[in-house]
């Protein structure tokens, strides 16, 4: 298990999502800004803060072209809950492995019980890691502002190399 370092890419990961089906996420995510969130699972009230605030900023990230999707090692049907009480409207993947997730990204697993511990990428449009947030307990995460300024400096920056002067 190793970190994901900026610059990487952010490996081929397919989950089962809230509603039915599954989705790959880097496919999910290409051709724009995306955020992955692991969520330690819906009783972690940081957690449902976090999905909650990313929820609030959906339409100013759909107006930055940021897709968010986020997981936990809950079941279907607690996951579904927790996409109803919330009113998410990002997709949620459920029933994740955890070990599976923690040998792919480098997540922290939190044993007894089992789940992952809170952890944020924030992907650029080809799929490569822009910056990762591992945390190994309740706190230290992304927040939405952060990713709406990150993502603001980074379209800039490359309408500025590119010499497009629209944005």
């Amino acid at each position: 298990m190793s970190l994901l370092d900026t610059g990487a890419v952010f490996p081929d990961l397919t989950v089962k999502v809230v509603g039915g089906g599954t989705l790959n996420i880097r496919e999910e995510l290409a051709g724009g800004f995306g955020v992955v969130l692991f969520y330690r699972g819906s009783w972690c009230p940081y957690c449902t803060a976090q999905l909650r605030a990313f929820q609030r900023v959906g339409e100013r990230f759909t107006q930055a072209g940021i897709k968010v999707i986020a997981l936990s090692v809950d079941d279907e049907t607690t996951a579904k809950d927790l996409v109803e009480k919330h009113k998410i409207t990002f997709p949620v993947g459920h029933s994740a492995d955890a070990h599976a997730i923690a040998e792919a990204t480098g997540a922290f697993i939190n044993d007894e019980p089992e789940y992952l511990q809170s952890t944020g990428f924030v992907l650029a449009p080809d799929g490569k890691v822009v910056t990762a947030v591992y945390s190994s307990g309740a706190i230290g995460r992304l927040v939405p502002e952060d990713v709406l300024g990150l993502v603001s400096h980074l379209t800039k920056r490359l309408a500025d190399e590119s010499g497009d002067t629209t944005t």
